[in-house]
């Protein structure tokens, strides 16, 4: 089978002739084929590489090695190069590889990498102006000596997309005059005497062929390359290049350094360059007496980080009353532990206990104390950063904070869950009641499930130089986002809160369920007196849901609104019910058990009776009777 495919030419606007492919082609048999082929041979082999290469998503590791070692070949040709559409195919492959999942380059053939990458050097020495060697993710630039020159400028100007076009790409043998703001990245290479030799310029848009070991790139920040080639080093001063840094809104540039790549240590080093940054905005680095390298400007951004406002007065006010609540309701249940019995008392006061600590830390702790002010913090010395992710180690108490409301909140809702559990064997074992090994397994459980899971959280996620892999920085919980801003199930929120919190609600929603079913069924061998009715069977299902905390649900359901209306009225109803579940606590669990055994307390509370003044009076004068006053209660009892 065979296919035809036509390069577009993008100075004229058309396509060149077509070329025929055989499409049973790979790019293993290309690459044992290509060293001895004909010039015609790879011609339609170096299309055949770049279709083969045209979808950079289904690149893997094999397949960017073979397309780097048949471009190399291709390229270092000087016969089979001067027919441009070779050259041109092969720069249009590169491109594409550039153009690969990162993850991918961790597994290439480096050599075959740090080969090609020479070879282009050479390739911009010989090869003509041609506006077809700028492809999007690359570009190959020359200019021929003519007459002596001092210095000469490369200038990429910014555009729609990030991609090189060959007009926004302009060399220039003065310092020619334009706006900073339009230029993305640009070049300067000035001699100290008349140089009249060629010079060459390759421009990578990204540094996918420069992997390395010493800066570990985390975030999706772009290091553009640039390779400055000359064909005689005598009279270079020096070469001064600038970049745009390429970030977001989300990030600003912390720090960076001027570097160029050894092909010795296979690695980025910082020997002879200096750097200083612009007040356009722009980063500037020069570089003395080097010739045929590769340069970059590796960054270390800060993440712009919306730090949390003070809590609402809203919030402050729900949270107090809830301690409030929850101290008298825990200290009630410790005095009236004679009349229910001592597990349902344990269960209770250890509710309130963890959730009474739990709201103070969050009055007093959920705020960062500690913000990091973001700017540039440009270092005197020129060293290659760790990473493009500045990151600051571990200060103040935020972590310690995180870890404690971790703890105090899943504590919460494990004693939530065992009181829900004790309810269900009450009703399973109506007899004999909860067994005694309860209340042991219970404390066991209760204090114990929630120490194992902070405790792994802590240990596979928390370091002091990184802290952010356990706890977020704006506010002082556990880390959920990443770099993206997108929920990761990878951090701890998701199987260190929300996954074991789910598993909880489902539990004691099925206990609810189950408990409902129960109270709800009329039993025919009572009498009408004896049964419940349907008011005091709500009231006990609701005083149940309460102390089961299912108004987390809310939670749940918001995290899966994508409505921003529905989204915002959720956030609402989930504040007020989560901040005020001490007050629901104290209202059904202390204040409405005590009026009910103190039914002299309701009857003081109950309004006193208003009586009417009543008196009759006739028109005839004899059927006037004595004057009688009469007073008649307007209570509906009253007869």
């Amino acid at each position: 089978m065979h296919q035809a495919s036509a390069l577009c030419n993008i100075a004229t606007h058309s396509f060149d002739s077509p070329n025929i492919l055989n499409c049973s082609l790979t790019l293993d048999a290309i690459n044992a084929w290509v060293s001895g082929a004909t010039p015609e041979q790879k011609q339609n082999l170096a299309s055949s590489t770049q279709i083969l290469t045209s979808i950079p998503e289904r690149l893997t590791p094999h397949n960017i090695t073979n397309a780097a070692k048949i471009t190399n070949i291709l390229l270092s040709d000087q016969q089979t190069t001067q027919t441009t559409d070779i050259a041109i195919s092969a720069v249009a492959t590169i491109s594409q590889l550039l153009n690969a999942s990162h993850e991918m380059y961790s597994s290439v053939d480096h050599t075959a990498i740090s080969e090609l990458t020479q070879t282009l050097q050479k390739l911009s020495l010989r090869e003509k102006p041609n506006p077809l060697l700028v492809q999007p993710k690359m570009a190959v630039q020359s200019l021929k000596g003519q007459t002596p020159i001092r210095q000469v400028q490369l200038t990429s100007f910014k555009g729609l997309n990030d991609n090189f076009l060959p007009d926004r790409i302009k060399l220039h043998i003065t310092e020619a005059e334009v706006s900073k703001h339009i230029v993305d990245l640009q070049m300067n290479v000035t001699f100290s005497e008349d140089f009249d030799k060629d010079i060459g310029f390759v421009l990578y848009d990204n540094d996918q062929f420069f992997q390395s070991k010493s800066f570990k790139p985390s975030l999706d920040t772009k290091r553009r390359v640039i390779s400055a080639n000359l064909q005689e080093n005598s009279g270079i001063d020096q070469v001064q290049f600038a970049v745009t840094p390429s970030a977001d809104s989300t990030m600003s540039l912390n720090d960076f350094a001027c570097v160029f790549w050894s092909y010795d240590k296979q690695d980025w080093i910082t020997d002879g360059c200096t750097k200083n940054k612009s007040p356009s905005g722009h980063v500037v680095c020069s570089c003395k007496k080097l010739k045929n390298a590769n340069f970059a400007i590796l960054m270390a951004f800060d993440i712009n980080y919306q730090y949390s406002e003070a809590l609402h007065w809203i919030s402050i006010t729900g949270c107090a009353l809830s301690v409030v609540g929850l101290s008298v309701t825990a200290l009630y249940q410790i005095i009236t532990r004679k009349s229910r019995g001592g597990t349902p008392t344990l269960l209770v006061v250890n509710i309130c206990l963890s959730m009474t600590v739990f709201y103070l830390l969050f009055i007093f702790g959920i705020n960062n104390p500690v913000q990091h002010v973001n700017g540039t913090k440009m270092s005197g010395e020129n060293i290659v950063p760790e990473s493009d992710h500045h990151k600051y180690s571990d200060q103040g108490p935020c972590t310690a904070f995180t870890a404690l409301l971790q703890f105090f909140l899943l504590l919460t809702f494990t004693w939530n869950t065992l009181y829900g559990i004790n309810v269900f064997l009450l009703f399973k074992n109506s007899v004999s009641g909860t067994p005694p090994w309860f209340p042991q397994v219970a404390m066991a459980v209760g204090w114990g499930l929630p120490a194992v899971i902070v405790g792994i959280s802590l240990g596979s996620t928390y370091r002091v130089e990184e802290p952010l892999g356990y706890r977020q920085e704006e506010f002082c919980w556990l880390a959920s986002l990443d770099h993206k801003q997108k929920f990761n199930i990878k951090k701890p929120m998701f199987w260190g809160f929300v996954l074991p919190l789910l598993l909880m609600l489902i539990s004691n929603t099925a206990i609810l369920l189950h408990f409902s079913y129960k109270i709800c069924r009329t039993n025919p061998n009572l009498n009408k007196s004896r049964k419940t009715s349907l008011t005091k069977k709500m009231m006990s299902s609701f005083s149940l849901a309460v102390m089961l905390g299912l108004s987390w649900v809310t939670g749940y359901i918001l995290m899966i609104t994508q409505e921003k209306n529905l989204k915002f009225i959720l956030s609402v109803v989930f504040c007020l019910l989560n901040t005020t579940q001490g007050v629901q606590i104290f209202i059904l669990f202390a204040l409405r058990p005590f009026l009910n055994s103190n039914p002299a307390i309701l009857n003081s509370l109950r309004a006193p009776e208003i009586g009417l003044h009543k008196k009759t009076f006739f028109l005839w004068k004899n059927k006037i009777p004595e004057s009688n006053d009469s007073y008649k209660s307007t209570d509906g009892d009253s007869p």
